[in-house]
C-alpha cells in the first residue's frame, strides 16, 4: 500500500530497573548523614532510629539487595508494624506531658497572664478607674424655690429667713434673688444699684455664678434691676429655661441649701427657678385673693414637669402674715387643709412688726431680734422642711 501502508513500529517496551536507582540513590543519602554512636535495636513501642523505605532499607542505614529475598520482606515488613506502633505509643505519652503542662501554671501561681490581660490592659485599667469615679455619689445641694405669682405674701422674708435658720443649724445655705426688684439683695444692706455684675449677667451672658455671690449672713446671688430686660434678652435664647441649672451646677457641691426668691409673676424667671429646683415652698397670705393664686401656680407647675423637671414637686404650703385674731384668718386655714391636705405646714408665720423692721438693718429676722417669737417662727419650719428629709 505504499507510505500510506506502512505502520509505525511500537515502541519496545522499556524494562525499568526502578528498585536499583532508588537503592543507588538511599545510599548515598545514607552515606552522607553520620551514624549515631548509640544506634542498636530498639526496645518494643520506640521509634527506630534512620529513615524508614519502602526499599527494605535496614535500621542501621545498609541497603538490601535490588531483589531482597523472602525472609529480608518479612523483616522489612515487622520493621513497618514496630514502625506505625511507634506513634501510637507516643500518643499515649501526650497526656503525661499535657498534664505536665496543666500542672505549671498551678505551681507558677498568678504569675501566667490572662489573655484578657494581653488586650490593652492600659486601657482596662483606665476603664475601671473610670468605672469606681462615677460609682461615687456626687452629693448636690437641695434647690427650694419659693413661688407665688401673688404679691405681697412674704416670699423675699421666708426665703431670707429660712435660709438663715438652716445656716444656724450648721447648713451651708446660697440664697439666689431672681426678683428684679432686689429686695432679697436689699435685706443684706446691699444696695442693688450699685452692684455692679449681678444674675443678669449670669442668665443673660453665661457669667459664672460664682461671680456675683457675696458672703453676708449666708452666701448670696445679687440681682439688680437689669434683671426686668432678662426676659427679653433671653427670648432668643436656646435653652433659656434652662440658664439658672445650668449657672447652679458650678456651686452645687459647695452647698446643702440653695433657696431662690421669685418675682410676683409666672414668666420666664420664674421658670428658670421652677426648672433649677427639687422643691417649690409656696407662701400663702391667709386670704382670699392669695390662695386663689394657687390653681395657676399648680397649672404651671404641672406644665414644668411635663416638659423641663420631672423632678420638681411641691414641698408645702406655708400660711404667712397670719391673724389669728380675725374669723376669716381661720376660714382661709380650713379651706387651705380642706383642699391640700398634708401639704400645708403646721408651722404658721403670724404678723409681728419684727419683720418689717429688720430689712431697714440690712439683716435677717433671726439676727436683728434673735429670740423673738418671729424669730422662732422660721425656726420652727425650718425643722420641719429638716423632718422631711435633708441632703
Amino acid at each position: 500500500m505504499g507510505f500510506l501502508s506502512r505502520k509505525k513500529p511500537k515502541p519496545a517496551p522499556v524494562e525499568v530497573h526502578e528498585e536499583q536507582p532508588i537503592v543507588d540513590e538511599l545510599q548515598e543519602m545514607e552515606d552522607a548523614v553520620p551514624e549515631r554512636a548509640g544506634d542498636s535495636p530498639r526496645d518494643e513501642g520506640a521509634r527506630p532510629a534512620g529513615p524508614v523505605s519502602d526499599t527494605g532499607l535496614s535500621p542501621s542505614g545498609e541497603s538490601s539487595a535490588s531483589s531482597p529475598p523472602a525472609g529480608e520482606t518479612v523483616e522489612k515488613r515487622s520493621s513497618e508494624v514496630e514502625v506505625e506502633e511507634g506513634p501510637s505509643e507516643v500518643v499515649e505519652d501526650e497526656p503525661a506531658l499535657n498534664a505536665e503542662v496543666e500542672e505549671s501554671p498551678e505551681a507558677e501561681g498568678d504569675g501566667r497572664m490572662k489573655a484578657i490581660d494581653l488586650i490593652a490592659p492600659t486601657r482596662l485599667d483606665f476603664l475601671a478607674d473610670k468605672e469606681a469615679a462615677e460609682q461615687e455619689p456626687v452629693k448636690t445641694a437641695e434647690v427650694i424655690a419659693f413661688a407665688n405669682q401673688k404679691g405681697g405674701v412674704a416670699k423675699t422674708t421666708t426665703t431670707l429667713n429660712l435660709a438663715v435658720a438652716f445656716a444656724e443649724s450648721g447648713y451651708r445655705v446660697l440664697c439666689i434673688d431672681l426678683d428684679p426688684q432686689g429686695n432679697l439683695t436689699m435685706s443684706q444692706g446691699i444696695d442693688p444699684d450699685k452692684v455692679e455684675k449681678s444674675l443678669y449677667d449670669v442668665l443673660v451672658n453665661d457669667m459664672p455664678i460664682s461671680e456675683i455671690i457675696v458672703k453676708r449672713e449666708i452666701d448670696i446671688a445679687v440681682a439688680s434691676i437689669d434683671l426686668a430686660g432678662a426676659e427679653i434678652a433671653m427670648s432668643t435664647k436656646i435653652g433659656r429655661e434652662r440658664s439658672l441649672e445650668k449657672a447652679l451646677k458650678e456651686v452645687h457641691g459647695n452647698y446643702d441649701f440653695v433657696c431662690i426668691d421669685t418675682p410676683p409673676s409666672l414668666g420666664l424667671l420664674t421658670i428658670n427657678a421652677l426648672t433649677a429646683a427639687n422643691k417649690v415652698i409656696v407662701p400663702v397670705q391667709c386670704e382670699y385673693l392669695s390662695m386663689r393664686g394657687l390653681v395657676q401656680l399648680q397649672n404651671t407647675l404641672r406644665m414644668i414637669q411635663e416638659n423641663l423637671n420631672p423632678d420638681v414637686k411641691i414641698e408645702g404650703i406655708l400660711p404667712t402674715m397670719l391673724d389669728s385674731r380675725t374669723i376669716h384668718a381661720k376660714e382661709a386655714i380650713e379651706i387651705l387643709e380642706e383642699n391640700f391636705g398634708d401639704l400645708v405646714f403646721q408651722s404658721r408665720i403670724k404678723k409681728a412688726i419684727k419683720f418689717a423692721e429688720a430689712p431697714v438693718k440690712g439683716a435677717s429676722v433671726l439676727k436683728y431680734d434673735s429670740s423673738s417669737s418671729a424669730a422662732n417662727y422660721y425656726r420652727d419650719l425650718a425643722k420641719e422642711v429638716l423632718s422631711h428629709g435633708s441632703p
